[in-house]
């Protein structure tokens, strides 16, 4: 399976610093073309620049993760609005709401979210959707922000198709992960079998979330194949054929010729 696309990774993730390098090798044998690591706070924002400048299939996404919203401090997201213009960064991600997680008061969250995005239009990046247990927020945010101008990816999509929907006004991709691939995951399956082809994504979220059957263990950019897998035969695709068009979506979303 080559031309894969693993459109959302951290692998930077101290669970790999025993064997990053086999895990990117892996990835690369298993056919994955590209892979975008996530920098989220300012512990992994320059360890993902490290890894774009280090691989030429590694590109970077930066900003300031919901959860780690307290703790930004004046000048940091200057420096993300700075990153946009580095060569290696395509988006600002991932940004958004996390209402399961008590780490932000949700005021908070939401002020730094409505302030990435406009970083987002003023630089012309699209944004990285991190939506847990906040739909109805994030949707409102995203169509008060404006954020149709940009556009972007809404996340390892948890929500229902009428907040796919939504996102998908919105000029939004939906992108599916490991729990796709999960026996119970029935509304996840719903909903991609109803996504337009030229709007899925595919990605691990590695090291979290594994696709079955690796559920429950570490995650890698390998697994995005069995992630291909399961979404080709939801939309009734020839597999290669799903790997050809999401990853034409992804690079159609990150601006890459």
């Amino acid at each position: 399976m080559a031309g894969l696309i693993d459109t959302h990774t951290h692998l930077d993730a101290p669970k790999f610093d025993n064997d990053r390098e086999e895990v990117i090798q892996r990835a690369r044998d298993a056919g994955v073309e590209l892979m975008f690591n996530v920098g989220f706070n300012r512990e992994t924002i320059p360890t993902t620049l490290e890894l774009a400048e280090k691989y030429p299939f590694i590109y970077a996404i930066v900003g300031w993760h919901p959860t780690d919203s307290a703790d930004v401090r004046e000048g940091d997201l200057e420096r993300v609005e700075a990153l946009m213009a580095h060569p290696k960064v395509v988006a600002i991600g991932e940004i958004g709401l996390d209402y399961y997680w008590d780490t932000a008061p949700k005021d908070v969250q939401q002020q730094v979210f409505r302030e990435q995005i406009r970083i987002a239009k003023r630089t012309g990046k699209p944004i990285v959707i991190h939506n847990r247990d906040a739909h109805e927020d994030v949707v409102r945010i995203l169509r008060e922000e404006k954020a149709a101008e940009v556009g972007g990816i809404m996340h390892c999509f948890s929500g229902s198709w009428e907040t796919a929907k939504q996102c998908l006004d919105m000029n939004f991709y939906i992108s599916f992960g490991g729990p796709v691939t999960f026996k119970n995951a029935r509304v996840p399956k719903e909903v991609l079998a109803q996504v337009p082809l030229d709007r899925l994504l595919i990605e691990t979220d590695s090291p979290y979330l594994a696709p079955h059957p690796h559920r429950g263990k570490r995650n890698e950019s390998a697994f995005v194949a069995l992630v291909a897998e399961t979404a080709a035969e939801i939309k009734g695709k020839n597999v290669n054929e799903l790997v050809s068009i999401t990853s034409a979506n992804a690079r159609k979303c990150f601006q890459l010729s």
